[in-house]
């Protein structure tokens, strides 16, 4: 029984891809997913998907809650460990370039239930990050609406009942807070599960224009604002303690853990490994390449906001518009920022929707969820039924519950895959030495040591921050899915019974 658990997935040869490949992503007569994705597509999709929430929502709460203007810090912090963990999807990525992320490099190097806990903390990380974000981009399109609203001397904001989460959590309970549903979030994840749905050439076609867009916009911010910073705004630098992890330096390491979730989207890069045109040169690319230039523009960001601003102030769902609004000269920012914002949350929550439906139609490849999820259209070769199954959890998730906590969950579910990649790369690089290896950790065994040792630990030291207040929610969701595990995917895991493989 624990033999079987801990299963390996064989990695073997292939001859259209210059390293390894899992099984199910061989060329079996099925319609598969096309690979149709450049450098500079994997680029854009990094981007599109990191540069939204941290900077539109997240930045603004982290400060305000946790670190102050010392949230430069933690989004140094974080950037420390995803450069880390960046560098090991990079090599895993370029190595077996499939659509399963984490949870297939985990089925290769650390055996089926590793791999199963690793896919279902993706699940969390993907599906939730979309709720998330949508639930942010909800505070930004009412914010548009009264914008319009002001032009046009009509009252076209939603009301509270229809725009805002009915359901909130206080302490380690969820009580009612009196609203209907939180009706743009939905609306907006509905759209862009068609989108998603379509293919992946138009998502990602769309993608680059939105990613452009929203490049416009910061850039634009970043420009008008700096000459309004007050140095005074950044004193103390460090807010003293209020209690754990409310300022001082434990408010710099939980607002880490919370700005981590501005990270994520580069490990969605690597769900894409499947439908890229020359994974091993470009993966590593879009992995590193995005995360390179996110980092720089999150604190750039994270400065002038914090500059600009009482720090205290930005804990709203909208907090760079919070920002502008205290300088009436910048109130024409204020209203491109707005709707940039829901530009650049859009392409998360797109990207988003592509990673979770993808990890979805690789566990339903290896037998781990129903085959259906498997499926891929004919015509527009998408996951079909995987697609429309992350879209519609995403939307009730996302017309329910509100910013904050998703957002640290999200973040604990990167932390756990993250680790987990560190440790896969350094076991494969005993285990397997003889693959062929297109991007390697730099340094020797000597750097992947470090690079492995380190991701790993700070990673894993960063989840615990989250963890002694959040347990029982993360604790919930494991449970759950060892249930499902248990209940089904053990059962027909095609490691048990090969003569399903497809």
């Amino acid at each position: 029984m624990l033999k079987q658990l801990f299963a390996k997935h064989p990695i073997s040869a292939s001859p259209h891809v210059d390293a390894g490949v899992l099984p199910h992503d061989g060329l079996d007569g099925e319609p598969t997913l096309k690979r149709v994705l450049s450098a500079r597509h994997l680029v854009t999709l990094g981007i599109g998907a990191v540069i939204g929430a941290g900077i539109f929502v997240i930045t603004g709460q982290a400060a305000a809650e946790h670190a102050g203007p010392a949230v430069m810090i933690s989004f140094i912090v974080a950037g420390i460990a995803c450069a880390f963990a960046g560098l090991c999807y990079a090599e895993f990525a370029a190595m077996i370039p499939v659509s399963g992320s984490a949870y297939a490099y985990s089925y290769a190097t650390l055996g089926e239930i590793v791999a199963w806990f690793i896919g279902w903390n993706l699940v969390l990380e993907y599906m939730f990050a979309v709720a998330t974000v949508a639930a942010g981009w909800s505070g930004y399109f009412n914010e548009c609406l009264s914008i319009i609203g002001h032009w046009t001397g009509m009252s076209l904001a939603l009301p509270d009942a229809l725009a805002s989460a009915p359901f909130k959590f206080a302490g380690h309970n969820i009580v009612a807070t009196g609203t209907l549903i939180n009706l743009p979030a939905v609306a907006i994840v509905a759209g862009l599960t068609c989108l998603c749905y379509i293919g992946i050439r138009q998502s990602s076609f769309v993608n680059g224009i939105i990613v452009s867009i929203k490049l416009i916009v910061i850039f634009l911010f970043l420009i008008f604002a700096f000459r309004f910073i007050n140095p005074a705004n950044w004193h103390p630098f460090i807010p003293p303690a209020e209690g754990p992890g409310q300022f001082g330096t434990s408010g710099i390491f939980r607002a880490a853990v919370l700005v981590f979730f501005s990270y994520v989207g580069f490990d969605a890069v690597s769900t894409a490994a499947g439908e890229a045109k020359n994974p091993q040169r470009d993966m590593p690319i879009g992995i590193l390449g995005s995360l390179a230039i996110c980092t720089v523009l999150y604190i750039a960001m994270a400065l002038t906001l914090t500059g600009i601003a009482p720090y205290r102030s930005l804990g709203t769902p909208e907090p760079v518009a919070t920002a502008l609004s205290f300088y009436p000269q910048l109130l024409w920012l204020k209203a491109i920022v707005s709707f940039g914002a829901l530009a650049g949350l859009s392409s998360v929550i797109l990207v988003m929707l592509l990673g979770t439906s993808r990890i979805f139609f690789s566990m339903s490849k290896d037998g781990l969820l129903p085959l259906a999820m498997g499926r891929v259209h004919p015509t527009r070769r998408s996951p079909s039924v995987a697609t429309v199954v992350s879209g519609v959890v995403a939307a009730v998730t996302a017309g329910l519950f509100p910013v904050s906590i998703l957002g640290e969950l999200v973040s604990m579910g990167t932390l756990l895959a993250f680790t987990t990649v560190c440790i896969g790369v350094l076991t494969l690089r005993y285990t397997r030495p003889e693959l062929p290896r297109a991007f390697r950790v730099p340094g020797g065994m000597v750097g992947v040591w470090l690079v492995s040792g380190l991701g790993s630990l700070i990673c894993l030291y960063l989840f615990w921050q989250s963890f002694q207040v959040n347990w029982p929610l993360i604790v919930g969701w494991t449970t759950i899915g060892m249930a499902i595990y248990f209940g089904y995917g053990h059962w027909h895991s095609k490691m048990r019974n090969p003569a399903s493989r497809g």
